[in-house]
Parts: structure tokens; C-alpha cells; sequence
């Protein structure tokens, strides 16, 4: 994990920005490092004039902090609840924002308040559904999802499990994720924050829920985000209430996206494929998280992303060619091999 030094003019940026913009004079303490996240960012709380500020250190090497200003305005201007920005410094990568304080939706879940959350979250991606698709440059087309998968072979078979596939299981893995390719490529589009789940929903007083983390938001598939917050990579919901959620989210889609003729069946096809898509790729992203990141905490949750492929190509294997293919050889020739590592547990 990187333990670069705080930049010695963050603190003086933020000071500046906030002296500029009439909301504070002189701090009440350091910047104190609240959290970073699967990126280089990095978050500091900043205490001025008594009032609490959140000060972002993003590497503009890596971290995309003009698609966040963009992305910012295109959510405000649809009505959904985003941290507020002070000031951004694209060039430098610092961002003073709102204080969300410390409270995400994952540790306000259970049986008896899951219902009102997911209204509460389908309600923000209903605004997202309605946002002009001429505002947002990128698009979840062809290179990315391609690049999305090949961290599964890269990064989780290869990097983690040690394991090289042969040409022919090469071959195997191609004709599974041209499937899912299709299924997502033939949805309509919407806006699409890409990492829509109970970690960046944040919960004010009031019980307001903010967005946050949506730089990576692009022109998808509609069934992404929904997928994304019912198929939650750090907790998980019976199946038959899954699906109930996404057919009333369907429903809920009426006059905002053309699904004039949809089926409930081919929705929830659509919705199972974008998940598991989610899930390889996810499998991938957490091991690069620990190979070459050093986050080792992401390993802990690689049983539940895990245990969500299993299910939904269980459901599969036994209607379609290429999933019946893709899990025998996943049950063949990962599942030994995964039972053998120290994260994991038995299902």
C-alpha cells in the first residue's frame, strides 16, 4: 500500500480555496487522513473555523479528477445528491469537498431496513436514468468491457491462483464473455456510475443518501447499476428477494427507458448476466488490489463475489452452451485450486 508523504502545499491549497470562498480563515487542526479507497486518492478531514472539510489528494497520473468535476455537474443538474466542491485543482489533483462524515449505507442494512434503503437508492437511479446521454463522453462499449474481463484471467487465475490456462480454456473463457458482451451491448442506455453499491452511498442526518466515488461513470446498460446494488460485492440478499427488487425497479422504469415489450424473464436474463459480468471482473480487480496495490482487506471478500458466481452460473449452465462450459471448467480447474487459499472459506 502506498505510503507517500501528504504534498507539503495540500494544506495551504486547501487554506487558500477556503479563505477565497469565505468559509473559513484559519484550522482548528491538521489534516488528518480519514480513509483512501481502491485508488491512489486519499482523504484528509480538514477542521477550519469549526466546521469540517474533506481534502482529496488525487494523483492526476492516475486518478480522473476532470471526469469528476464533469460528472459532478451532470449529477447535480439531475437532481442527485452529490458531495458539494469547493474548489478542485484538476492539474495537482487536490479536491476540497463537503464532509459526508463516516456513515456509508453497508452498516445501516438488515432484513427489517433493506426495503426503504433500496427505494431510497432506486429512487437516485431513476434521476441518473433520466440524465441527456449527450452530456456524458464515455461509453461502456466493446474496448472496455473487454478490458474489464481480462483482469479475471490476468489478475485472479493467473496473478492469484497461479494458474495459466491453456489455449483451448482460453477459447472456453472468450465464448462465456462474448455472451455476456451481447447481453449488455443489447440493453438501452443509461447513465451508469459503474460502482453503484452500500459502500458509496453515504447517509447524512435525516437520512439522506449521497453518491460518491463516480468518476468512472459512463453511457451503459441499463440493468449495471441496479446489478451493481442488488448483487452487492460486500452483502448479500435471498435470491427470490433479488429478484423481486429488480422486476419493481423494471417497473419503475416506465416512460423513462424503452423497454416497450421487455419481458420479465429477458430482463432478469439481462440483469443475472450484468452481475455475473460484474463479479469475474471483480474477481480481478480485488486480486490486482492485493498483488499489485498491497490491499490485502479485499481478499476477505473475494468468497462473497465468489459465491455469486457460483449461484447464478448454476442458474445458467443448464440453458445455455457457453455457461455450462464456462462452469464445468471454473468447477474443475479453479475451484480446487481456490479452496487451497487462505482467504478462502467453505460455502
Amino acid at each position: 500500500m502506498s505510503s507517500r508523504p501528504i504534498p507539503s502545499e495540500l494544506l495551504p491549497w486547501a487554506l487558500t480555496a477556503l479563505q477565497r470562498s469565505g468559509t473559513g480563515e484559519s484550522p482548528d487542526s491538521a489534516l488528518t487522513l480519514v480513509t483512501g479507497d481502491a485508488s491512489n486518492r486519499r482523504y484528509f478531514r480538514l477542521v477550519c473555523a469549526g466546521k469540517s472539510y474533506i481534502v482529496a489528494d488525487a494523483p492526476p497520473e492516475t486518478e480522473k479528477n476532470s471526469e469528476f468535476v464533469a460528472i459532478h455537474r451532470v449529477l447535480s443538474n439531475a437532481g442527485v445528491r452529490v458531495p458539494q466542491i469547493f474548489a478542485a485543482d484538476i492539474d495537482r489533483g487536490y479536491l476540497l469537498l463537503e464532509d459526508l462524515g463516516d456513515h456509508s449505507l453497508l452498516p445501516a442494512l438488515n432484513e427489517h431496513s433493506v426495503d426503504a434503503w433500496y427505494q431510497k437508492a432506486q429512487g437516485i437511479l431513476r434521476k441518473m436514468a433520466t440524465v441527456d446521454l449527450g452530456s456524458v463522453d464515455a461509453a461502456y462499449d466493446h474496448a472496455l468491457f473487454s478490458e474489464e474481463l481480462s483482469r479475471f484471467c490476468e489478475w485472479f487465475v493467473t496473478g492469484l491462483l497461479k494458474y495459466t490456462p491453456s489455449d483451448s480454456e482460453r477459447e472456453i473463457i472468450s465464448r462465456f464473455s462474448s455472451v455476456l458482451l451481447e447481453s449488455a451491448l443489447e440493453q438501452p442506455q443509461v447513465l451508469v456510475h459503474r460502482d453503484f453499491h452500500c459502500r458509496n452511498l453515504m447517509i447524512l442526518e435525516g437520512g439522506e443518501l449521497v453518491v460518491i466515488d463516480f468518476q468512472d461513470a459512463v453511457r451503459g446498460p441499463v440493468t449495471y447499476d441496479i446489478a451493481s446494488l442488488l448483487k452487492d460485492c460486500y452483502i448479500r440478499w435471498p435470491q427470490p428477494q433479488v429478484e423481486a427488487w429488480a422486476l419493481a425497479y423494471k417497473r419503475q422504469l416506465d416512460g423513462l427507458v424503452d423497454l416497450q415489450g421487455l419481458s420479465d424473464e429477458k430482463f432478469l436474463r439481462w440483469f443475472d448476466a450484468m452481475a455475473l459480468q460484474r463479479h469475474i471482473k471483480v474477481l480481478g480487480t480485488f486480486a490486482r488490489l492485493y498483488l499489485r496495490d498491497g490491499k490485502a482487506s479485499y481478499l476477505a471478500d473475494l468468497p462473497m463475489v465468489l459465491g455469486y458466481v457460483h449461484e447464478t452460473l448454476g442458474r445458467y449452465a443448464a440453458r445455455e452452451a457457453a455457461f455450462a462450459d464456462f462452469s464445468e471448467w471454473f468447477a474443475e480447474t479453479l475451484a480446487p485450486r481456490i479452496a487451497l487459499q487462505s482467504w478462502s472459506v467453505p460455502s
